[in-house]
């Protein structure tokens, strides 16, 4: 049994490459914001509970500091002291003082009074310092339950590609699909080869990225994606398929990414899909089914059909030994007897 296929992205658009130590991890944290928003939500819950519990606890020890230094702890319950933090007699009362400074609760039995300029300048600054807690947190969270990746759930791709002729041209297709009546705005769509080669000159090159043409000279490339579309790379001599035939397919090595991005309509956020096709998942001689359906007021899709094929006669032959072929029949046509 031979070794399992090594994808570079799996079927539901997970990349498989993952990096290596990077000595350098200060760059993450002059983006301080983007790395809060990549966090997994377990650790972005832990930072997020972390920087309150912090401020609470650290502020709590300031005013108890700062009581404790003006007799306020050791005079606590007089009432011909004057205060700077009444009601403040250990740090469990100090921390809540310090709680329902920053939250704004309020309850009136512990406060700040008139009595200190240091315990107003304390208030103030962990007033300051809440509140952009509040906003990088607040803003992080939003940003990190809006994010369109769960959108991509609902963008489909064919299991398979196939290989046919149409309009007398060999062509590879597969087919794509929106779940949600809400459609894609300004959807486009495009692919790249991912094949290891070797140069003239000897030198290896791992995982090289190649365009593959979905129409972007003719505009093809940008789709309304209302119903199903199934999508066309004619098989050209510029395209990196030109010389593989049907049965040269099967002992090539290589992967196809499919890239589907559009905006969003509820949100207007970008949202980004992807999937992979490697050689063995290639039908040659294959047609997509059609799943459309015409009824009463509307089109129907019928999802059901959205995977199926059948064979069509479609010649083993590469695109480039068919032109070859025509290209010889013309000759010979033009040669005189």
């Amino acid at each position: 049994m031979g070794m399992k296929r090594q994808r570079y992205v799996t079927k539901d658009g997970k990349c498989r490459v993952n990096l290596g130590p990077i000595k350098d991890k200060s760059r993450f944290l002059s983006d301080i914001f983007t790395t809060l928003v990549d966090l997994k939500y377990r650790w972005f819950l832990c930072v997020f509970t972390a920087c309150y519990l912090s401020t609470w606890l650290a502020f709590g020890l300031v005013y108890l500091l700062d009581a404790w230094l003006r007799g306020d702890v050791a005079h606590a319950g007089d009432p011909d002291w004057p205060a700077c933090f009444e009601n403040v007699d250990g740090f469990l009362s100090a921390l809540l003082l310090s709680v329902e400074s920053q939250r704004t609760i309020g309850y009136g039995s512990r406060q700040v009074s008139a009595h200190c300029w240091e315990g107003v300048l304390l208030i103030m600054l962990q007033s300051i310092l809440g509140s952009i807690i509040d906003a990088l947190m607040v803003g992080c969270m939003f940003v990190k339950i809006s994010r369109p990746q769960q959108r991509a759930q609902t963008l489909i791709f064919s299991k398979h590609c196939v290989i046919s002729e149409r309009d007398e041209k060999l062509c590879l297709l597969f087919r794509i699909g929106d779940l949600r009546e809400s459609h894609m705005v300004d959807a486009k769509i495009r692919a790249k080869l991912i094949k290891s080669r070797q140069t003239k000159e000897g030198e290896f090159i791992p995982l090289e990225q190649s365009e593959i043409n979905l129409g972007y000279d003719t505009g093809g490339d940008r789709l309304l994606l209302v119903e199903p579309q199934t999508i066309t790379h004619v098989i050209n001599n510029s395209s990196p398929f030109w010389d593989v035939g049907g049965e040269s397919l099967r002992r090539e090595r290589f992967e196809i990414i499919v890239i589907l991005e559009g905006i969003v309509e509820a949100s207007g956020m970008t949202c980004q899909a992807r999937t992979s096709y490697t050689e063995d998942e290639i039908l040659w001689g294959h047609r997509f089914e059609s799943c459309m359906l015409l009824e009463e007021g509307a089109f129907r899709v019928d999802y059901g059909a959205f995977d199926k094929t059948f064979d069509v006669h479609t010649s083993p032959s590469s695109a480039k030994a068919k032109s070859e072929e025509k290209e010889r029949e013309v000759k010979g046509h033009l040669t005189p007897d």
